[in-house]
């Protein structure tokens, strides 16, 4: 099969073509496991922290890519979830122990021994993969091949921010950032909490005209004063700037949820400028999200079809993987991005 390999970390600048397509052996599945035949695969930032050694380092050489929809092509031994010629997608959580107390109580997410797809195990961008039945999700009729890849990561870790940012209606919700998850977080916000209001602060009028399109009630630069301050706010960005400058924007009591694996460190001068009275005092509350449990992934699939969820997305042809990751560095966004076989 043909399959896109990342062999070591680089600088995405200076590098620009960092993975390598590669005829390596079509895997088959273990016990409890599927072959998938991949049709298409989202493009995450994730994959420029992998790339870039923001993560944890892969064992190289690996494929990358958690935002995978294909068909069963064939079953392990015991593997009795799904028919061949089932849709199903694959996410972020490839494995987890499923033994310890995080696993027990459906906090797999936080597990030791949590393996991620397109990291610490082969990912999507690929023409087949194979992964555990039980980490994998059908995918409902209502979403196109290319609709249904973003909701996998961008819709699924939005909307486990969303949770834990424990918004009522009516309340002011602000998003820092908008790209893949910041514009599904806007439109489950809108139709969960239809009396909100949603604040978006993004650096690019694009942007900005963009949130306003889908429904934000304002939008602006993270230095701009908006109308009025937030009960909590989501940060999709990977920099420290926005993050800061958010809990400025915060009302007291207010929840200030990270959304971000990694924070780049270029721009860590910014944490000097924490003041304690005016960015932390009043009971503000920082959250980060750490990865995705199976439960999130299956229960936003559901509300996003219920909806229903269309993401915006921009399609590049498999070939052209190393074109697409090079576009999300250089922050030419619009929605999502998705290869396709």
């Amino acid at each position: 099969m043909k399959a896109w390999l990342l062999n070591k970390t680089c600088d995405l600048l200076r590098d620009n073509a960092p993975l390598v397509l590669k005829n390596i052996q079509t895997p088959k599945p273990n016990s409890g496991e599927i072959l998938i035949r991949i049709l298409c695969c989202g493009v995450c930032h994730t994959e420029l922290d992998e790339i870039e050694g923001r993560t944890p380092p892969p064992q190289f050489p690996v494929i990358p890519g958690h935002q995978v929809i294909g068909i069963v092509e064939s079953l392990g031994t015991n593997a009795k979830k799904y028919n061949i010629g089932d849709r199903v997608g694959v996410a972020w959580i490839y494995s987890s122990c499923g033994n310890c107390e995080y696993c027990l109580s459906e906090k797999e997410n936080l597990c030791r021994d949590f393996k991620a797809t397109g990291r610490d195990k082969h990912g999507g961008y690929a023409e087949y993969m194979t992964v555990g039945e039980h980490f994998s999700y059908l995918i409902p009729n209502e979403f196109s091949n290319v609709d249904a890849a973003p909701l996998l990561c961008a819709g699924a870790i939005g909307y486990r921010s969303l949770k834990l940012a424990e918004l009522t209606d009516g309340q002011i919700l602000g998003l820092t950032g908008f790209g893949a998850s910041g514009h599904l977080v806007l439109k489950m916000a809108s139709y969960l909490y239809p009396a909100a209001k949603i604040l978006v602060f993004a650096r690019s009028n694009a942007e900005r005209r963009f949130s306003k399109k889908l429904g934000a009630y304002w939008a602006g630069d993270i230095t701009d004063q908006p109308p009025f301050k937030a009960h909590a706010i989501i940060d999709t960005t990977p920099v420290w700037k926005p993050l800061v400058g958010s809990l400025l924007q915060l009302r007291p009591a207010g929840k200030l949820v990270i959304n971000a694996i990694r924070k780049e460190s270029a721009d860590q001068s910014y944490l000097r400028e924490i003041r304690y009275q005016d960015h932390l005092w009043m009971e503000k509350e920082i959250k980060s999200v750490a990865n995705i449990t199976r439960k999130d992934v299956e229960d936003f699939l559901q509300l996003a079809a219920t909806i229903p969820i269309r993401p915006e997305t921009e399609i590049y042809p498999f070939e052209k993987a190393n074109k697409a990751l090079l576009d999300l560095k250089q922050k030419h966004l619009k929605g999502a991005k998705v290869l396709v076989w």
